[in-house]
């Protein structure tokens, strides 16, 4: 062990989420604009990803939805600063729940291609970030979006473009 980490103070995270199945199988029932605004209300659990980067939803609308996490030192990677893994977590997730607004009950998706863009480092206490998905053109099988993260200050940190594969249920 070097003196530097030798000093490092110890830190914990408690993680807590609720199974995940039994709120997709209520998700299914729904359409994707009325699951992701019982998710962000509050009323069903959210899935256990955001639970792991403390993500609320803040806006929910047909072909957009805001998140929000304020990135705590737990997230870094080696070279002391957010792991870009959390960037395109963030951005995956807003592309694809703007897709998933505009789904009927019963229709799913799924993420086919995601890039990403860096655009600046991101770092722990400097606030919230937030991160918007937007449909660009919505599909009967495939669907476009991209995704921006923004800083406290309004500075763009990431973008993102993505495709996803829309689901619909076997015929009986």
């Amino acid at each position: 062990m070097t003196d530097v980490a030798a000093g490092a103070q110890t830190r914990s995270k408690t993680i807590t989420w609720q199974d995940p199945l039994p709120t997709a199988r209520l998700g299914a029932t729904m359409t994707g604009f009325e699951y992701l605004t019982a998710i962000a209300e509050g009323r069903i659990p959210g899935p256990p990803i955001a639970a792991h980067f403390g993500m609320r939803w803040t806006h929910i609308g047909h072909g957009e939805v805001v998140a929000v996490i304020e990135p705590d030192e737990s997230l870094y990677n080696p070279i002391g600063m957010v792991h870009g893994g959390v960037a395109a977590t963030m951005l995956d997730s807003v592309v694809g729940c703007a897709v998933h607004t505009t789904l009927p009950a019963g229709v799913g998706y799924s993420s086919v291609e995601l890039k990403v863009s860096y655009l600046r480092a991101i770092h722990a206490g400097r606030g919230e970030i937030r991160a918007t998905g937007r449909v660009v053109k919505e599909g009967s099988r495939i669907a476009f979006a991209e995704g921006e993260i923004r800083d406290a200050e309004g500075k763009l940190l990431a973008t993102a473009s993505g495709t996803c594969v829309i689901t619909r249920p076997a015929a009986a």
